[in-house]
């Protein structure tokens, strides 16, 4: 007998130590899991309206509470003011690389950290974009010439640029800012925008941020107003707090304008462009209901 309950109490201390392990493993860095509004069963494609063009800027590293009514970010707040400001948005790791290869491919793809390069070779955006007969580009400031694979150039990180991971995605479609057109009628369908480290407030300040956005971003936002178009600025993470919550902010004429509680993450926005355009569901996506109440 002593025998069977000494055995009993080694099982208890085995499982109780395995759930230990699991716990910390998906804490351990101090992110919103990334099943935390997951759902049991697929959902079905929503009826969304359809952009002619979306731009996604992602910035870096600041909590809703560091962005949002700061007076040292006024056109953000602007931006939010005019929009749809999603006050209860995460991110869904930390550091930042899992979040951009999350937001574009709907799975972290087994990356936790911000080391480079990495080789994957699962459907994303841009392909599923292509395959749909639509267009993608990422536009990265401080990246010396299209195609470039290199993990740095001046304040440019490939941490930020998650298509460059991926051998499906062609390198013409990685481009520096430069080449972003001034005429938005030649956007693709989808494009991201990264600003450099100075400028999407990783190593910068947030004046310093909001400033290049308004410089760079608010000739499109005017015009996206009045041809359908859409921007989403979102952050990758905020500043490693465990719940990740961060400003994410929908401007376009198809946005009713108000505050929205709802959770969303990255796979949330990631699957609100799917279901805009009718594109297949990536990973995480499958599982996940898109943004729905902000439209008009």
């Amino acid at each position: 007998m002593k025998m069977k309950k000494v055995a009993l109490s080694l099982i208890s201390i085995a499982i109780l130590t395995f759930a230990i392990i699991i716990f910390v493993h998906m804490n351990k860095n101090g992110a919103t899991p990334d099943n935390s509004d997951v759902t049991s069963n697929n959902i079905k494609t929503a009826k969304l309206p359809q952009p002619e063009h979306i731009v996604i800027v992602v910035e870096e590293n600041h909590s809703k509470t560091q962005i949002i009514g700061n007076k040292k970010a006024p056109y953000i707040n602007e931006l939010a003011n005019s929009g749809a400001l999603m006050t209860n948005s995460h991110g869904i790791w930390h550091p930042s690389q899992p979040n951009y290869i999350a937001l574009f491919s709907g799975n972290r793809q087994g990356v936790e950290d911000d080391s480079c390069p990495h080789t994957i070779k699962t459907s994303n955006l841009a392909t599923e974009l292509i395959n749909h007969k639509m267009t993608f580009t990422g536009y990265s400031e401080d990246l010396p010439y299209t195609g470039f694979k290199g993990c740095q150039n001046k304040a440019y990180r490939l941490k930020h640029n998650p298509w460059v991971n991926f051998t499906n995605v062609s390198p013409k479609l990685n481009k520096p800012f430069t080449e972003f057109p001034s005429d938005y009628n030649k956007l693709p369908t989808v494009s991201f925008v990264i600003p450099n480290q100075d400028r999407d407030m990783h190593d910068g300040t947030i004046e310093q941020g909001d400033a290049w956005l308004k410089s760079k971003i608010d000739k499109y936002v005017q015009w996206a107003n009045k041809n359908n178009s859409l921007l989403i600025v979102t952050w990758d993470e905020d500043d490693f707090k465990k719940d990740n919550l961060i400003p994410t902010i929908f401007v376009g004429p198809m946005v009713k304008r108000g505050k929205y509680n709802d959770y969303v993450n990255h796979y949330n926005i990631l699957r609100t462009i799917e279901d805009m355009y009718g594109l297949s569901k990536l990973g995480e996506t499958k599982l996940r209901s898109p943004v729905r109440g902000i439209w008009k």
